[in-house]
């Protein structure tokens, strides 16, 4: 019995949190991986890209919320995430028709689109901390829980409760559909082809007739639907801060970068990684422990080995390590 207890405890406040924020943390890493592998620059604004497209959701909701629409039991910001992903479309086309574009013309290195996008990165932190303020904003609703800790206890006569938010199941739902709609567009579809073709061989791919500004144009949206889902699923999940999605921007890179930066299944796998590192290094282990060591051993403290407060150090080593001894990742970056 204090095998399954610690057990659920385990899955209460390490494996369920950690799939739910590595889901999150692995469409952001898509989105960082497509523009690396297709465009050739790492985008410092995909975090504030992120908060933008979930920005118009949280106002979408809030008009949805006034007029009296809702979604049953499931948060009423879903309905709003087709008009966010559509929002922040035409922000980062407008953004690479004012910005980046001149720089892809006048064949600019890497580095110089890398300086640009923090630019752009500042921007957008302005933009959307002006409109809807720097403070968190709270627009879920619905159903809270799929389960729980009090019904988990009382179905199984267990000590300890088993909680999983309606946000969490969603985000790992989410995030397994998006994950596969993106693997079927671009092995299965001419374009998705096309945009792999790019990003092997650019020259090569002009000269199979291949457009250029269709295969930027294609990467961008794809991105922004990314960035905003991801956006949408970690406010729904935490709440939406401006400022913590710039935070995001560290392990969302290291995500990126530990699984390969440029592949998409290496984003994923890196996405996952991250999560459950820093989950499970910021975690205090003394309610697992307490079940599964006898009395006289039982720990006096919390047995956590780096405070909450410290989570984004972890990505951080995490990343120095991997561009130490491997730089280009568990999987081999730079293929699309």
């Amino acid at each position: 019995m204090d095998l399954l207890n610690a057990l659920v405890a385990l899955a209460n406040f390490v494996i369920v949190p950690a799939v739910a924020y590595g889901s999150q943390l692995a469409l952001g890493a898509l989105g960082v991986t497509l523009i690396y592998g297709i465009l050739r620059f790492s985008n410092f604004a995909h975090g504030d890209t992120m908060a933008f497209g979930a920005m118009i959701a949280v106002l979408v909701t809030w008009g949805f919320q006034a007029a009296g629409v809702t979604f049953g039991p499931l948060p009423t910001a879903l309905l709003a995430l087709p008009f966010a992903i559509l929002g922040c479309i035409a922000l980062v086309l407008i953004t690479d028709r004012l910005v980046y574009r001149f720089y892809r013309d006048q064949k600019a290195k890497p580095v110089i689109l890398v300086i640009v996008s923090m630019g752009v990165m500042f921007i957008l932190n302005g933009l959307v901390r002006f409109i809807i303020g720097p403070d968190d904003q709270r627009f879920s609703d619905g159903a809270r829980f799929l389960i729980s800790a009090r019904d988990f206890k009382a179905l199984t006569g267990l000590r300890e409760g088993l909680a999983i938010k309606t946000s969490q199941g969603i985000t790992v739902i989410v995030a397994v559909v998006a994950v596969a709609l993106l693997f079927w567009f671009l092995n299965k579809t001419r374009t998705g082809k096309s945009m792999r073709a790019y990003s092997d061989n650019e020259d090569l791919a002009l000269l199979s007739g291949i457009n250029p500004e269709r295969v930027v144009m294609i990467t961008w949206i794809i991105v922004a639907a990314l960035a905003t889902t991801a956006g949408v699923l970690y406010g729904l999940d935490k709440s939406f801060k401006p400022f913590v999605y710039f935070q995001l921007l560290l392990p969302i890179f290291a995500s990126a970068i530990v699984g390969g930066l440029g592949n998409p299944i290496g984003a994923i796998a890196g996405g996952f990684i991250i999560a459950f590192s820093e989950v499970t290094i910021t975690y205090a282990w003394k309610k697992v422990l307490v079940y599964l060591l006898p009395d006289s051993l039982e720990p006096s403290g919390l047995v956590q080995l780096l405070s909450t407060d410290y989570k984004f150090a972890v990505s951080f080593v995490i990343l120095l390590i991997v561009l130490l001894f491997k730089p280009t990742g568990l999987f081999k970056g730079k293929a699309v």
